[in-house]
């Protein structure tokens, strides 16, 4: 049966013959071969949506620091013990992630090396230091993601490195560029504030320490808090509870790579099935004595067929090797079509593919605007398909086939990869248990999920981190400028920046997290890229006796502008999105990506070098006072 083609502009046109459908654009009737009803998915996407969606979208969690009946400790390194320090110095940095970490490596290179790293865990890492969990991989490639491999003259063992080894790297370039006597460990910072009579920054911490610096770099990562639902019941509970984030091998045995041998006689409960959860699941499903899967919204799970790094590429290599596959990989995911594809990973295929280019005979640029429109969206539906086709020839109980299945646009949720998640549900001892509305509550032998109670012995938190919120309420404390002025209020109603690092208000304050540049799947790229623009610019303050650089207000005002215009697209697809963190869970003003500047990475750096090759600094404000007490470097 042939429906009748739907000839009016704007709308799609559907041809139907057996399973086969063919989809019409709106304005030039291009033909897109699919196997799926896109108004049906379309439906299925908002009633899926609308399940999960939270009257108080952010006020259904609650920090882990914030629940007395959970652990917040540092299982990882005995207490330090130190005095107060009070000093001065040219730059603090706070955190010490892999953000810090390529801060104070190139100010080094830059031949700075009066700083301090203050980082709340034991040691350097961030992310890596405190997410410890079995089967914990980056999801990027590591000979890419892993920041400085040629400056400290290492290459990862395997395509996606365990967490171990990226934690170990962490150490390394603390190693390689001294950064271990700049260290400030446990150490948490409780307040900011610029003194204007000084120039300086003064920044307090919880062990009694001031320090005043010139600069003043934050890089605390922002997914830095971890984050459980708030629920009934939590301290009644009689078992053992923890957070992925603060993993308790003491209880479960074994390490990262498995051999949890305590957990053989006991009934686990992991809530969440986000990127943490995929990657635990089949370590917890192969020694639990049984495992429930508390799932509100599935995941999308592609291949991540991981391997050995072949030794004779990489005894091959040349110096300068990380930064050109960086390169090439940033220009195909953004979509400069380079030659050749060097990775080759899922990431340069998804975002080429996401224009539908694989869907028509046609360039997708050299259709109507509508039409290009239409075309992302089918596409985006084919991606999300393609999951559900992995699923059906995976797991063998249909009924939880159906359970895993996302409902959604393919990028509404950071995609994740695992070839052993979903078979773990084919093991007679682990069940599937959705919860799309949330757990009820928690008693004192489990959890309640839509009126049934399941008794378990332990409960696994694998819910995140704490996102949509203030810097201040993530982070701990607030950032205090000129004039009193808070950078929590000052952002209160978005994001203020020059090119997503220098704030009107805030002298000598420089962001290298997500601020306002533009960013796309590699993190630890950003983060080096936004490291050596600070470096070069705070050593040329070092150099000119510079005492402030500030953004000029009309030049951020424009930037602020341009970035929000470029944010629209991206801003309705989420809109549709179910709730999540890319979505800012259902209130897309707290939408993860919102300041994101949305245009190429590759174009965002280059306007960047030019900025740099112009040598006036526009944009900024360098002020040098006529008699300067800053003297410049030797």
């Amino acid at each position: 049966m042939r429906d009748r083609p739907d000839t009016e502009r704007g709308r799609l046109s559907l041809e139907q013959r057996n399973a086969d459908m063919t989809v019409r654009l709106p304005v030039s009737g291009t033909p897109v071969r699919v196997d799926f009803d896109p108004d049906q998915t379309r439906r299925r996407f908002a009633e899926q949506r609308d399940k999960r969606l939270k009257r108080e979208p952010l006020g259904q969690f609650q920090g882990l620091s914030d629940v007395l009946e959970l652990e917040y400790v540092d299982r990882f390194a005995d207490p330090v013990v130190r005095d107060a320090l009070i000093e001065d110095v040219e730059v603090a940095i706070l955190g010490g992630g892999f953000g810090g970490l390529c801060a104070g490596a190139r100010l080094t290179e830059q031949g700075v090396t009066d700083f301090r790293i203050i980082e709340h865990g034991g040691d350097f890492g961030g992310t890596w230091y405190w997410n410890r969990y079995p089967g914990v991989q980056c999801d990027v490639e590591s000979h890419i993601y892993m920041p400085l491999l040629d400056e400290t003259g290492y290459v990862p063992s395997k395509r996606y490195a365990d967490g171990d080894e990226i934690f170990e790297h962490a150490q390394r370039i603390g190693r390689h560029f001294d950064l271990y006597r700049t260290a400030l460990f446990q150490t948490t910072v409780i307040a900011t504030e610029w003194q204007a009579d000084v120039a300086r920054w003064e920044v307090r911490t919880d062990r009694g320490d001031v320090i005043r610096a010139r600069f003043l770099l934050r890089s605390n990562g922002p997914l830095s808090k971890p984050q459980v639902p708030r629920l009934p019941g939590i301290n009644d509970f009689r078992g053992k509870i923890f957070h992925t984030s603060r993993w308790d091998y003491d209880y479960t045995g074994g390490d990262q790579h498995g051999g949890l041998e305590n957990l053989r006689d006991k009934r686990v409960a992991i809530v969440g099935t986000g990127a943490t959860a995929i990657q635990a699941v089949p370590y917890l499903a192969e020694y639990a004595k049984e495992l429930l899967v508390v799932q509100r919204t599935p995941s999308t799970v592609g291949v991540r067929a991981n391997k050995p790094t072949d030794p004779a590429w990489a005894a091959d290599l040349e110096p300068g090797w990380q930064a050109d596959r960086i390169h090439n990989f940033n220009n195909v995911v953004n979509g400069h079509d380079p030659d050749e594809n060097f990775v080759g990973d899922f990431w340069t295929e998804v975002f080429p593919n996401a224009t539908g280019r694989k869907l028509v005979d046609v360039p997708p640029a050299s259709l109507p605007l509508e039409d290009q429109m239409a075309l992302a969206e089918i596409a985006d539906m084919n991606a999300t398909h393609a999951i559900h086709d992995r699923i059906n020839g995976i797991v063998e109980d249909p009924n939880t086939a159906e359970g895993l299945k996302p409902w959604y646009g393919f990028l509404c949720k950071r995609p994740v990869f695992n070839d052993e998640y979903y078979p773990a549900f084919n093991r007679p001892t682990v069940k599937l248990v959705s919860a799309p509305g949330g757990i009820e509550g928690i008693t004192g032998t489990g959890l309640v999920v839509d009126g049934t109670a399941y008794d378990v012995d332990l409960i696994i938190f694998a819910t995140g981190f704490e996102t949509g919120s203030s810097t201040s309420s993530r982070y701990g404390y607030d950032i205090i400028g000129r004039d009193g002025l808070s950078l929590a209020d000052h952002f209160a109603d978005g994001t203020k920046t020059l090119h997503g690092q220098f704030t009107h208000g805030f002298p000598n304050f420089l962001e290298l997290g997500l601020s306002q540049n533009a960013y796309l799947v590699n993190y630890t790229y950003m983060l080096d890229r936004k490291a050596h623009h600070a470096a070069r610019i705070i050593a040329h303050a070092l150099d000119h006796g510079v005492s402030t650089i500030e953004p000029v207000l009309e030049a951020q005002d424009a930037w602020v502008e341009t970035v929000r215009a470029a944010a629209q697209p991206h801003l309705h697809y989420v809109s549709t999105c179910t709730p999540g963190y890319y979505s800012g869970q259902g209130d897309i003003s707290r939408a993860f990506f919102t300041d994101v500047y949305r245009i190429s990475e590759v174009d965002y750096w280059n306007m960047i070098d030019r900025w740099w090759a112009a040598g006036t600094f526009e944009g900024l404000t360098l002020h040098t006072p006529a008699t300067a007490n800053l003297a410049a470097r030797p």
